[in-house]
């Protein structure tokens, strides 16, 4: 159409409209000396489609995880706490700083690593570490005192890097930590994502798999795990 327009009353077209021009050369397009030329043209507009198409798909992807993480995070801290611990909030008092004890427990870690791959392994969710069970806020602040870096990001770090451990690489992309300022304590707000494949935990060797349900954190049996894994499978084959 655009060569009709520009050419026109320079070179002579089949036909006296654009239409007709239009028509007559998708005719000309399926003679057979031309179909090599058709299929190659219709073959990189495949090809370009296809990439588009992935392109879209990988935004669309990329929106959703915006959306998710803005609503998680217009929630106003003490509202979040005053709700309670549920299927998608949980509360740990502490990272490894045990508080009866008065001293470094590392045990405490993988009590949170655990909690984590709940969520993963459901529809996501938040963990804010420096709560008490009843909502009681006691912070971080005892835990920055056994890391290396006694800040934030030191906290952080420390925290991805018992996931890397325990779960696996992957696991890390799908957490988002913040840090929260109340009453003069600071609170780890981990915001989880939900994975697409199944997260295991690593415990002595041993590939753990741990679902939230309900406002609690559990390990699945052997039976457990089957009909999980199969009822995501059918899920990920219904999409």
């Amino acid at each position: 159409m655009v060569f009709w327009y520009e050419y026109k009353g320079l070179i002579e077209f089949p036909g006296n409209s654009p239409i007709e021009f239009l028509i007559q050369r998708l005719i000309t397009e399926f003679k057979f000396e031309l179909i090599p030329m058709s299929f190659v043209f219709a073959l990189l507009g495949g090809i370009v489609g296809l990439l588009f198409g992935l392109y879209h798909i990988r935004l669309s992807g990329q929106k959703n995880l915006v959306r998710y993480l803005e609503h998680e995070l217009a929630e106003e801290l003490p509202l979040l706490i005053a709700r309670g611990e549920s299927e998608h909030l949980e509360f740990k008092s502490t990272y490894r700083w045990d508080v009866r004890q008065q001293r470094t427990n590392r045990a405490l870690e993988l009590i949170v690593i655990k909690a984590i791959a709940g969520f993963l392994n459901r529809e996501g969710g938040t963990l804010l570490i420096g709560v008490e069970d009843n909502g009681n806020i006691i912070g971080i602040d005892s835990d920055f005192q056994t890391l290396k870096h006694k800040n934030r990001d030191g906290f952080e770090r420390a925290l991805m890097d018992t996931v890397k451990t325990s779960l696996g690489g992957n696991a890390c992309a799908l957490l988002h930590c913040r840090f929260h300022d109340i009453e003069n304590k600071t609170i780890c707000r981990v915001i989880v994502e939900s994975a697409v494949e199944p997260v295991y935990y690593h415990e002595d060797s041993v590939a753990r798999l741990m679902v939230r349900t309900g406002n609690s954190t559990r390990e699945l049996d052997a039976r457990e795990a089957h009909a999980y894994l199969s009822s995501r499978t059918t899920k990920s084959f219904s999409l």
